[in-house]
């Protein structure tokens, strides 16, 4: 029994990697570049590519240019962190 459990748990922790790694591919290509150039010009530029790949992730958009413009995207432009300021750079 316990022999079970622990084959069912091993296959489904395989399983939910290989999905992990399938999402994650086809984030990089289009978030990495447009964070590259939102934040290409940010005195802190790890943090605001940090927090630009999560919100691009989320919202499949960068606004154009390296500040302002979020009004092409309104859910980059919506999202807010626990101190209610906005989150994406």
């Amino acid at each position: 029994m316990k022999s079970w459990i622990a084959t069912m748990l091993l296959v489904t922790l395989i399983i939910g990697s290989a999905f992990l790694e399938s999402t994650e591919a086809t984030y990089p290509s289009f978030c990495d570049s447009k964070c590259g150039e939102r934040c290409s010009k940010a005195g802190l530029k790890k943090r605001c590519i940090k927090y630009c790949g999560i919100c691009c992730a989320a919202c499949n958009c960068v606004p154009s240019g390296t500040y302002g413009n979020k009004s092409e995207c309104p859910c980059y432009r919506d999202k807010l962190n626990s101190k209610g300021k906005s989150k994406c750079p």
